[in-house]
């Protein structure tokens, strides 16, 4: 155990002493930003290729749309995340002249490929609501966009809302390989602490704590969100 105290004593050092605290709050900071923003633009985005999918494929433009936005998710589906974020970082952004910062870059690839998970998510949501909500929707005057809009989706929505969970809960996770385009994350913060102690046992393991306890929180947010929700349907 002595040994164990030891490094304890190194990490609350560090932690308080050297003001490793300022980094871990900034990489929780960036976390959430990054993991929020990213769901936030996926659902937008999702929500839009979806719908797109669901369109019935009588006309030239949605076929063709269909196709852009199959490529689409075949993309970002297929890419690992830090390779989407290098090759944003490194390669297209330079090419057409954007300079952002790190943080901005994870935000803007975490939306683009949570949208691609996303869309899949919303699809099948949107496939499980019955056919007739929609038929209703055209028959009180109500547009296809309309309809899909003021009834499916949010009834959608419902639908998955654990499943949007889980993705959310995925992004928390992800983040930790932000550091690779120079973002200051969680892990960005630990390893930090870790260096000026020179050690990294109990800075990983309060790392990891951290994560659960984010994962934790989140799951009971959708818990109640549900039940909220299950209420409501009830009460309707």
């Amino acid at each position: 155990m002595g040994n164990f105290d030891r490094k304890v004593e190194k990490f609350i050092e560090v932690f308080l002493d050297q003001n490793g605290y300022v980094k871990v709050v900034q990489g929780l900071q960036n976390t959430l930003l990054i993991a929020v923003t990213g769901l936030l633009i996926g659902i937008v985005i999702g929500t839009l290729i979806a719908t797109v999918r669901v369109l019935p494929k009588y006309k030239v433009l949605p076929r063709v749309l269909n196709g852009i936005c199959s490529c689409y998710v075949a993309l970002f589906r297929g890419t690992p995340m830090v390779v989407q974020l290098l090759v944003f970082y490194y390669v297209l952004l330079p090419i057409i002249g954007w300079h952002i910062t790190g943080v901005q870059v994870a935000m803007l690839v975490f939306g683009l490929n949570s949208g691609a998970y996303i869309s899949e998510i919303m699809r099948s949501g949107i496939q499980s609501v019955d056919a007739g909500q929609m038929e209703a929707g055209r028959a009180v005057g109500l547009g296809f966009g309309a309809s899909m809009v003021k009834i499916v989706i949010p009834q959608a929505v419902k639908n998955i809302l654990p499943t949007l969970g889980n993705e959310f809960i995925s992004l928390i996770k992800e983040t930790s390989v932000v550091s690779f385009v120079g973002a200051s994350d969680l892990y960005v913060a630990f390893s930090y602490i870790g260096s000026n102690s020179y050690e990294f046992m109990v800075p990983y393991l309060v790392m990891a704590l951290i994560y659960i306890v984010l994962v934790l929180f989140i799951s009971l947010l959708i818990k109640l969100l549900e039940r909220s929700l299950k209420k409501s349907d009830r009460r309707n």
